[in-house]
């Protein structure tokens, strides 16, 4: 065999070997859910990457960069496995019955653009591993229950990354912030419950 159809033979043994793990990631996630809907019907394990299931889309590689879950009446967890998907650039959970905390794992998706968890009954604090987003525009975690402070490292995302979003209104929050102008930036909107 040439260099050249080995080097072939490996490169797509290596997509595989990803997009399946991503599957896998994803139907741990499913495995964690209660879904009277049905909405998760199509995400089969037994495929070979998760770029065919419904509320999920991929890139030209065949690896997840959007999971669209909003309204979908799910309840259950969030699973620290999330943050193996690498690419993820929008994580869209919003308006469903999600409980737990939001795991910290969620730090390593450093390509999320959108973190919308708004109008669940998540609980606990804001992981301060979020402050590794530095992609991340939108950060929405409004309507839970989540309790403590907003992590510094969390807030530094406004004047040190992209973060034009940041509601966490609605939650047992304590501390206030005020709106940040970066640099060359617009003013990021930061809503929080005026009472903390």
């Amino acid at each position: 065999m040439s260099k050249i159809a080995v080097f072939l033979a490996l490169a797509l043994v290596l997509t595989y070997v990803e997009c399946n793990s991503e599957g896998d990631v994803l139907n741990a996630w499913k495995s964690s859910l209660s879904d009277p809907n049905n909405v998760l019907q199509s995400w089969d394990p037994t495929l070979v990457n998760p770029c065919t299931w419904f509320h999920v889309t991929c890139n030209l590689d065949d690896s997840v960069v959007r999971v669209d879950l909003g309204n979908a009446n799910l309840s259950g967890t969030l699973v620290p496995q999330l943050g193996l998907l690498a690419n993820l650039q929008y994580l869209e959970v919003f308006s469903n019955k999600i409980s737990g905390e939001i795991p910290s794992a969620l730090g390593n998706l450093t390509r999320l653009v959108s973190l919308d968890l708004y109008d669940n009954k998540l609980s606990g604090p804001i992981p301060a591993s979020l402050a590794y987003l530095r992609s991340l525009r939108f950060l929405r975690l409004n309507k839970n229950k989540l309790s403590g402070s907003i992590p510094t490292g969390v807030l530094q995302l406004i004047q040190w990354g992209n973060l034009q979003i940041l509601d966490v209104s609605y939650n047992n929050l304590a501390g206030r912030t005020r709106p940040t102008k970066a640099k060359g930036r617009v003013i990021t909107t930061v809503v929080q419950d005026p009472k903390a």
